[in-house]
């Protein structure tokens, strides 16, 4: 039976991180991971693939242990964000030469990404079970032991890990082999997604409007696009993504405004519901859980990712504080535990509290919202701290 120090289940975005950057700062140690999914064999980027927002803490981060470029053709910098609520007077600007950065953070194309991230898992002695998932798991004392099933006639395979890391994600089957509940609650909107090139190129400024039917965030990415989050009641949803592509970039630019430019092509929509939730705990018995297996949040702010990044970051500091013969036992998931509740908790409250104060319609309400904006946009000192939770500086 094969021994593992570390076995992550969830190979990506957050699985595969955590596995490299654990990996890198930790050579000696053994690493797996369980991947459902085999990576797409296209590592070239397309009109139409998705994005995250990595904020600047992430990226001084990931760039100390070599997981990201700025060289990258599918990363952008953002040079400024714009925010603004429409039909009222205010609105603010968030630039990184206030806060001595050369940018707030990178928007980066997924595919592109995912397939760096799975040659590192290759060329870092790091064992992959793909396609494959957990079928069975039990906790003993000193180890977690996984069965995993193989989407093939390979026979099944029995594991043992000090340590488990979750990490597949929201719906996360081992979050429910586990029996650990997460609660959450719906929020009235889902979100529609998709790439919109702008004539005049989009400068590397970022878009955060918010409407009366939702937050709209436009995020600059290569070959002069940008990647859309439009939040909308569901019943509009279904009507918008209905039309066709000279109807879409119409409605859209009659939404947004022309602050960011002339829409004037559209790749694929696509869409889902937008959920506020947290695990009622991000550890177990030799497990902690990471990722968006452990909170899910409003993508208002664009923090899904990076509370994902600093769950590693934390991780790892918690590796490296404690013997490896230590990994997985009580004193190292509890240590984990206080490292992540007070961001995490910070970061989910901030964002619920920015969703409810601008979907609240009373002209009470929407005054104060423009004064506020109003005197962020005057005295920067009073935009610090929200300036700071973009660029993921929590502490």
């Amino acid at each position: 039976m094969q021994h593992f120090d570390v076995l992550i289940v969830g190979g990506g975005m957050a699985g595969a991180t955590a596995a490299v950057s654990i990996k890198k700062q930790h050579p000696q140690c053994r690493v797996a991971v369980v991947e459902a999914f085999a990576p797409k064999t296209n590592a070239h980027p397309s009109f139409d693939d998705r994005s995250i927002a990595l904020a600047e803490q992430s990226i001084d981060y990931l760039s100390r242990l070599d997981l990201f470029s700025k060289e990258w053709r599918f990363a952008e910098p953002i040079l400024q964000v714009n925010v603004s609520d429409r039909g009222h007077f205010g609105k603010t600007t968030i630039a990184p030469k206030d806060y001595n950065v050369d940018a707030l953070g990178y928007v980066v194309e997924v595919n592109p990404y995912g397939q760096f991230l799975h040659q590192q898992l290759q060329s870092h002695d790091i064992t992959v079970f793909c396609p494959a998932t957990v079928a069975k798991l039990t906790q003993h004392q000193a180890y977690v032991e996984v069965t995993v099933a193989f989407d093939s006639d390979a026979e099944d395979v029995t594991l043992q890990a000090s340590l488990l890391v979750v990490a597949d994600g929201a719906k996360s089957p081992t979050r429910a082999l586990l029996n650990m509940g997460f609660e959450s609650f719906p929020y009235e909107q889902s979100a529609l997604i998709a790439n919109v090139k702008v004539a005049q190129g989009h400068k590397g400024h970022a878009f955060e409007r918010f409407t009366p039917q939702g937050p709209m965030a436009l995020l600059p990415m290569s070959d002069d696009r940008y990647s859309v989050a439009w939040c909308m009641k569901r019943d509009e949803l279904d009507e918008v993504l209905a039309y066709d592509d000279t109807k879409f970039l119409a409605r859209l630019q009659q939404e947004f405004g022309y602050r960011g430019g002339i829409f004037e092509a559209v790749g694929m929509r696509s869409s889902y519901p937008l959920v506020h939730g947290r695990i009622s705990d991000v550890v177990h018995h030799r497990v902690v859980i990471i990722g968006n297996a452990a909170h899910a949040i409003h993508p208002i702010a664009g923090q899904g990712f990076n509370l994902g990044v600093r769950d590693i970051q934390s991780l790892n500091v918690c590796l490296k504080n404690h013997d490896i013969k230590e990994w997985g036992s009580h004193t190292f998931t509890q240590a984990y535990k206080v490292a992540r509740e007070r961001d995490i908790g910070r970061v989910m409250t901030l964002t619920d509290g920015l969703v409810r104060l601008f979907s609240n319609h009373s002209r009470t309400v929407a005054f104060g919202r423009s004064c506020g904006l109003l005197f962020m946009s005057l005295f920067t000192n009073l935009k610090a701290p929200l300036a700071k939770q973009l660029m993921g500086r929590v502490k």
